[in-house]
């Protein structure tokens, strides 16, 4: 499959992993290590996302963005955020200018 819905299927998978042995499984050891390691490790792909596209690497770049995409699924899973979720908020902000849609919150 090489559209969207891959995120959506590896979401289920990753989501299966809760309570998976994690001597089993990598995701299964990421929720075993709690919130902390799963947003540390987003933290860590996110940069490593950011030097390769600096170093102007797209085979790299590619690779890191697919980790850190696939570490943002689980730290959705141990939130329980769901992708549908994350789709919503995406399709309320469609058509928004982004300086719009960022001054409107309240918390910025």
């Amino acid at each position: 499959m090489s559209d969207a819905r891959i995120l959506d299927e590896l979401f289920a998978t990753v989501e299966s992993r809760k309570g998976a042995d994690p001597s089993e499984s990598w995701t299964a050891k990421l929720f075993a290590k709690g919130t902390g390691k799963i947003a540390q490790k987003v933290g860590e792909e996110a940069v490593e996302t950011v030097i390769e596209a600096m170093k102007g690497d797209r085979e790299a770049l590619t690779a890191e963005s697919a980790d850190l995409l696939f570490h943002l699924l689980v730290l959705w899973a141990d939130q329980d955020i769901r992708p549908d979720d994350v789709w919503a908020a995406l399709e309320k902000r469609r058509g928004t200018s982004g300086i719009s849609e960022k001054a409107s919150r309240t918390d910025s």
